[in-house]
């Protein structure tokens, strides 16, 4: 769900000002799934543009306070979501944990780093959301270790059909600061891309996995 459609609009205009999102229809990238797509993001770029960073902060820590008032402790996603988890629990006085993408090889073998107690009401920070699975297990693991989750934040997400009903099969609410209908909005008012890669950048969301750059040339 999207906190605030206008500043969605300003979310993704930082964005594609410091290509954290780059767009190509043309050329598209090649996903670690093997998917082929127009779009690729990287909003760990984030946390080299100062004015950007804070911007994402303050705006996460709003978020919190508006929709998840009992919050008392932040996790974050490795590797994404932890210094942006820890910038959003330095401002509001919270303490933080953090979540691997797998439990560690050696010494306690932790999956969930930091001191995390039975009860603790949970807000998880992640940077992006895509299918929602990595953010759903690191979810699973807070749970295991006690955690009650009130919701997640993050800062974009693709808005695909299958990552908004797995959230909601786990009843996990979540927020995020921008979408890629905002996204694409603003790349088109800002004269990033064409009427004509907008169609494209629109027919790819309907099934990623399936879509063939190709076939759009045609």
């Amino acid at each position: 769900m999207i906190w605030d459609p206008e500043a969605a609009l300003k979310i993704a205009e930082f964005l594609l000002r410091i290509k954290a999102v780059r767009l190509s229809p043309d050329q598209p990238f090649t996903w670690a799934s093997g998917w082929k797509s127009p779009i690729y993001c990287d909003n760990r770029l984030t946390l080299s543009y100062p004015d950007v960073r804070n911007h994402i902060r303050e705006s996460f820590v709003k978020v919190i306070e508006e929709n998840y008032p009992t919050v008392n402790m932040i996790a974050g996603v490795a590797t994404g979501g932890i210094a942006l988890g820890v910038l959003v629990a330095q401002e509001m006085g919270l303490p933080f944990c953090y979540v691997r993408s797998n439990s560690k090889g050696h010494g306690m073998q932790n999956r969930v780093e930091g001191k995390l107690e039975e009860g603790h009401d949970v807000v998880v920070v992640e940077d992006l959301i895509s299918t929602g699975g990595s953010s759903l297990l690191a979810i699973e693991a807070l749970k295991e270790s006690g955690a009650s989750i009130r919701g997640l934040v993050a800062i974009f997400t693709y808005g695909f059909k299958e990552s908004e009903q797995a959230f909601s099969n786990q009843g996990v609410p979540f927020h995020t600061l921008s979408d890629y209908s905002h996204l694409l909005k603003q790349a088109l008012n800002s004269g990033l891309i064409s009427e004509k890669d907008l169609q494209v950048l629109q027919e790819w969301r309907l099934d990623p996995s399936l879509w063939n750059p190709e076939s759009d040339k045609k």
